[in-house]
C-alpha cells in the first residue's frame, strides 16, 4: 500500500527550510518555535507510521457543489439552515463535498472582503449551522488570505498606528517600481487613505475595501497559522486558498506566483499533514496553465488545482463547435503528481476567466468570444496590463446563458448543448465541481445586476427555498429537466471506477466535431470511452478510431443501451453523449 511516510525529524527539517527559505536563516528558529507552540496541546498524527494513503483522500465517489450560504433563502430561517434543507433533500448521496463560499462577516465583493475570519456571518447564521453541514457533507471553505477588510480590526488598527495591526500592511508610492505588478483588476493598484499619522497609500491588488496583508511580517504568517488551525477544527476539511497567487510582494518584479508565496503553502500543506491528515488544499490561482500546474509542487503544495483553462476552452468548442483547443490542451496536460489532482468546473461564483486561456487561444478568439456572449446578455471585467491599457479578464454570465447558441448565433439546443458541457466535465481527470446556479440551471440574473452594478452578480443569483422544490417537481421547466438529468448522471458517474480522479486519461483524435478521450481504472479493469458531438448537426463517429474490441460486449452508461459494435460507424445526434464502457 502507498503511502507518504514522514518522520517527527523529517517534519522538523523541513518546516525549518521552509521558513528559511521564506524569513532567512537568523529569524528562522524563532518562528518554528512559535509555530510549533501553536499546536503543541495537539496530539500530532504519528509520522513514524503509515498514515495518509495516496489517492485514498478522494474517488469516483467525489463530486463537489459550490454555494453561497445565502443562495437559497427562506423568509422563516437563517440561509445556512435553508441550505442545510436543500443539501440534505436534494443533494445528500449524491455530491461529497460542499463549498460554502466565504460566511464571514464582510464588506464588499459577497464575503471576499472579510472583516472577522473567526466569526460567521449573523445575516447567515452561526457555527452551529456550518458545523452540522459539515456532519454530513465534507466542508469545504474559503481562507482568504492574500487580503482582509478596510473594516476589519487590523486595518483599524493600522490606522490609529496600534500594534498588531499597524505591522500588517503593506505601504508603497508611486515612485517605488510597480509597473511590473500583474493585477486582476483595472482599479488603482495604490490606495490613498487617512490615519493618524497622515495620509499613506497601500497595497490593494483586488479593490480599495480588500487590502493585502504584509506576509513579510511573520507574524502574518502566525496569525493565519492559528485561523488555519481553527478552521480545522470548526468542521472544515478542505481550505481553499484564496487568490494566493498573489501573496508575496517585492518591489520591482510581477508580484505573482513568487517563491515565497510557494513556499508558504509549503508550510501549510505541512502542517495539516502533520495535526490534521483528513484535510486537503485547494489553490485559487486563475493564471495562465504552466503557472497554475506549478502549485502542485513536488507533491507538497497544494492537493488539487483548479483547472482554469478548462471552462474557456469549453466554452469556446462549444460557441465554435470545434474540439481542436480542448484536445491540444488535454493532450498537454500532465497526469496529476501522486497524491494529487484536478479540480474540474464550468461555471463559478465569478465568471468564466479567459486570462487560464492566454497563451492558448490568440486575441481575435478571445474577443470575438467575448463578444458572442456579450451577444448572449453577459458583461466583461477587464484588467490592467503594464503601460496603459485594458484587456478582458472574465466574462460574466451563467453557464446556463452562454449555451443559449454558437457563433451563428441563438438556436433550440440551449439544454443539450449544456448538458453536453457538463458531461465532458464530468468525465475528465479529476474531481468535477458543480457552481449550484448550474445545477438549477440559472439564467442571468439582470435584477440583481442592476440592483448592485456589479458584473459579477449577474452570476450570484438567489432562490427561495419554495420556489426551488417547485421548479424541482415541474417537469416541464428546463431547471428540473437539467437538476434530474445532472442528478443521475454524477450517480452513474460514482459506480464508475474508470471516472477515478486519478484513473488514466489518453485523448482520442476523432476530427474537430468530436470531443473524445479514454479513462481506465487504475487496477485496469474498466475501459470507458467518452465521446462527445460538440456540435449542433449530426457527426458519424468512426469505430475504428477508438478500437473497440468486437468480442466484448460494449455499453454506453448514458443511455444504458448495448451497442452494435459491428458497423463502421455511430451516428451522434447533436450534443450527443456517449460513455461507452466493457464493465457496466
Amino acid at each position: 500500500m502507498d503511502v507518504l511516510r514522514l518522520t517527527k525529524q523529517e517534519f522538523h527539517k523541513r518546516l525549518v527550510s521552509h521558513i528559511e527559505n521564506i524569513y532567512g536563516k537568523d529569524a528562522s528558529d524563532e518562528i518554528v518555535t512559535n509555530i510549533l507552540n501553536i499546536f503543541k496541546d495537539l496530539q500530532p498524527a504519528d509520522f513514524d507510521t503509515d498514515t495518509v494513503e495516496i489517492n485514498k483522500a478522494w474517488d469516483e465517489n467525489d463530486v463537489y457543489l459550490i454555494t453561497y450560504g445565502n443562495s437559497i433563502l427562506s423568509y422563516s430561517q437563517k440561509p445556512l439552515q435553508v441550505l442545510y434543507q436543500f443539501l440534505i433533500k436534494y443533494m445528500k448521496g449524491v455530491v461529497s463535498t460542499v463549498h460554502v463560499l466565504p460566511f464571514f462577516p464582510y464588506s464588499s465583493d459577497d464575503g471576499f472582503a472579510v472583516i472577522d475570519y473567526r466569526q460567521v456571518n449573523q445575516e447567515l447564521g452561526d457555527w452551529n449551522d456550518i458545523k452540522r453541514i459539515a456532519q454530513h457533507f465534507d466542508l469545504m471553505a474559503d481562507l482568504v488570505i492574500n487580503h482582509i477588510s478596510s473594516k476589519s480590526k487590523w486595518f483599524q488598527q493600522f490606522i490609529k498606528n496600534e500594534k498588531p495591526g499597524c505591522d500588517y500592511f503593506i505601504e508603497a508610492d508611486e515612485t517605488d517600481d510597480i509597473a511590473k505588478v500583474v493585477r486582476p483588476r483595472a482599479s488603482s493598484l495604490l490606495q490613498e487613505i487617512d490615519t493618524f499619522e497622515g495620509s499613506k497609500k497601500v497595497w490593494c491588488t483586488f479593490s480599495a475595501d480588500q487590502v493585502d496583508l504584509n506576509f513579510s511580517n511573520s507574524d502574518v504568517l502566525l496569525e493565519f497559522v492559528r485561523i488555519l488551525r481553527f478552521y480545522m477544527e470548526s468542521g472544515v476539511r478542505t481550505i481553499r486558498l484564496d487568490a494566493v497567487a498573489f501573496l508575496w510582494k517585492k518591489i520591482g518584479t510581477s508580484c505573482i506566483n513568487l517563491p515565497q508565496t510557494h513556499e508558504i503553502v509549503k508550510v501549510f500543506r505541512l502542517l495539516i499533514e502533520r495535526y490534521f491528515p483528513r484535510a486537503l488544499f485547494i489553490t485559487e490561482t486563475n493564471i495562465p496553465n504552466i503557472e497554475n500546474l506549478k502549485y502542485f509542487g513536488n507533491s507538497n503544495e497544494a492537493h488539487i488545482i483548479y483547472n482554469f483553462s478548462f471552462p474557456p476552452l469549453l466554452l469556446h468548442a462549444m460557441w465554435q463547435g470545434s474540439s481542436d483547443y480542448l484536445v491540444r490542451w488535454s493532450m498537454s496536460l500532465p497526469p496529476a503528481p501522486l497524491g494529487c489532482t484536478y479540480l474540474n468546473f464550468t461555471a463559478s461564483h465569478d465568471g468564466i476567466g479567459l486570462r487560464p486561456a492566454e497563451g492558448i487561444l490568440n486575441d481575435t478568439e478571445i474577443n470575438s468570444l467575448v463578444s458572442g456572449m456579450q451577444g448572449f446578455g453577459g458583461e466583461v471585467t477587464t484588467r490592467a496590463i503594464s503601460g496603459s491599457g485594458q484587456r478582458p479578464y472574465e466574462i460574466n454570465i451563467t453557464w446556463m446563458s452562454a449555451m443559449q447558441g454558437t457563433a451563428t448565433g441563438a438556436d433550440s439546443y440551449q439544454i443539450d448543448r449544456f448538458l453536453c458541457s457538463q458531461i465532458i466535465m464530468l468525465g475528465l481527470e479529476g474531481i468535477p465541481a458543480f457552481y449550484i446556479h448550474s445545477l438549477l440551471a440559472g439564467e442571468n440574473d439582470y435584477k440583481k445586476l442592476a440592483a448592485t452594478q456589479h458584473k459579477r452578480s449577474i452570476n450570484r443569483g438567489q432562490w427561495d427555498l419554495e420556489e426551488v422544490d417547485s421548479i424541482l417537481s415541474d417537469y416541464t421547466s428546463n431547471s428540473c429537466r437539467v437538476f434530474h438529468e445532472l442528478r443521475r448522471l454524477i450517480m452513474m458517474r460514482s459506480k464508475q471506477g474508470a471516472f477515478h480522479p486519478n484513473a488514466t486519461q489518453y485523448t482520442l483524435h476523432l476530427g474537430k466535431s468530436i470531443f473524445g478521450f479514454w479513462r481506465q481504472s487504475i487496477n485496469r479493469d474498466q475501459s470507458i470511452f467518452a465521446i462527445h458531438n460538440v456540435t449542433n448537426t449530426e457527426q458519424d463517429l468512426s469505430l475504428s478510431n477508438i478500437n473497440l474490441i468486437c468480442t466484448d460486449t460494449w455499453v454506453d452508461l448514458i443511455a444504458w443501451d448495448t451497442l452494435n459494435v459491428s458497423g463502421e460507424t455511430i451516428t451522434l445526434k447533436p450534443y450527443q453523449c456517449l460513455w461507452i464502457t466493457n464493465k457496466a
